[in-house]
């Protein structure tokens, strides 16, 4: 059976394939770099409640399939680990320690895609609730222990 999520007042598994790359595709992804990029993604995903399922960075392009919490945006998510990793590449591999402003390692967009359960359990899954519904509205119906109060 399937592992889900919890929060206060939902379960849930939204996962997504996003692929992002460096400005102009360049192809810098590598060595030293590339390590504490991994690291690195890892620890700002938890840091928003979002966990990295898979990931693999290429020289030029990252993929990373990603589980976040329905209570944020993919969009914030990305942006975060987008910009907070730029700004940790100043710092750790181009020698700068302040005015971060304009940092731009990675380029502006990215893809997205959900990864999502079958379609076919999805469509069982209703009917069989839709079926769920009705037996318990004819058990509320008919099979009700106290009936209504009233005159007449």
């Amino acid at each position: 059976m399937r592992e889900y999520q919890s929060l206060s007042h939902i379960k849930w598994d939204c996962k997504y394939h996003v692929v992002f790359i460096p400005k102009r595709r360049r192809k810098a992804l590598f060595g030293g770099l590339r390590q504490h990029l991994g690291k690195l993604f890892h620890e700002l995903a938890r840091q928003k409640g979002c966990e990295i399922v898979e990931g693999h960075l290429m020289v030029d392009h990252v993929h990373m399939c990603i589980s976040i919490p329905p209570k944020y945006a993919v969009s914030n998510v990305v942006g975060y680990i987008k910009g907070k990793s730029a700004i940790s590449i100043a710092r750790n591999f181009r020698g700068k320690t302040k005015n971060f402003t304009g940092e731009n390692f990675w380029a502006r967009g990215y893809f997205v895609s959900t990864v999502g359960l079958d379609e076919e359990m999805v469509r069982n899954y209703i009917r069989e609730q839709e079926r769920e519904e009705e037996r318990y509205e004819q058990l509320t119906l008919f099979g009700q222990a106290n009936p209504p109060l009233g005159g007449s």
